[in-house]
């Protein structure tokens, strides 16, 4: 099969990942007076084994480094590798969508389908809430343009089967291209990239923070951009 590449992917693309609007403090659930937890972390601080150079106690966990755009935004799934649509978790991949809507319609998907795996989630009558933080990260690859072969060849978008693509994924990677571009399996007419090659990006900036607010007896996702505010609502396709 001939593939042409593209300049089309040179430019920002979104990245949307799961991330606290605001950092959890370890001592909210133990005292009510701000003064009181100033204490408690000063004691924390002076008395725990290791230290670090600046606090990190607002964050959710102890030894969580302060946030760093460029390890969430670009680097986490290349030190992570995980099996998704163009890897079967041997190496990482790096997702990136066209626009907020289509990174926002790739997600919730996967939001929705890992949480109602959960038997207990089913069950539930509450409202499941995710909150999730969009970069824009800059891509200076051209990469292979799968786009014209998607309207023959439906493996490419597959919703559910990735076989074919993490093959393709790993024969393309072994040429040493480094990604691709194509069309959104979940959001019509929207464009993503998956990225083999971490040097190929570059330049991560704060877009906005996003609420996803799941209802599991009917697996509509509502969005907020604005806490208590709906941007948007995705129901089961």
């Amino acid at each position: 099969m001939h593939y042409q590449i593209t300049e089309d992917s040179r430019g920002d693309w979104y990245r949307n990942i799961v991330s606290l609007r605001k950092s959890a403090d370890l001592f909210a659930d133990l005292v009510e007076d701000p003064a009181h937890a100033a204490i408690l972390a000063e004691h924390e601080l002076a008395t725990k084994l290791a230290s670090a150079p600046q606090p990190i106690i607002a964050r959710p966990f102890e030894d969580a480094e302060l946030y760093d755009p460029i390890a969430q935004a670009i680097a986490w799934p290349f030190e992570h590798p995980a099996a998704s649509r163009y890897s079967t978790g041997r190496y990482g991949v790096w997702y990136g969508a066209g626009t907020m809507e289509t990174s926002v319609h790739e997600t919730v998907y996967h939001f929705r389908k890992n949480t109602l795996a959960s038997e207990a989630a089913r069950e539930t009558a509450k409202p499941i809430v995710q909150e999730r933080r969009v970069h824009l990260v800059h891509c200076s690859a051209a990469l292979v343009d799968l786009r014209p072969l998607v309207q023959a060849d439906k493996r490419l978008v597959d919703p559910d089967d990735y076989t074919y693509c993490q093959s393709l994924g790993a024969e393309l990677r072994a040429a040493f291209q480094p990604g691709v571009l194509t069309k959104s399996a979940r959001h019509r007419n929207g464009d993503v990239i998956a990225v083999f090659v971490r040097e190929a990006l570059s330049n991560p900036r704060d877009v906005c923070y996003l609420t996803y607010i799941l209802d599991p007896r009917t697996g509509r996702v509502r969005v907020e951009r604005t806490p208590g505010r709906t941007w948007m609502v995705l129901d089961v396709s």
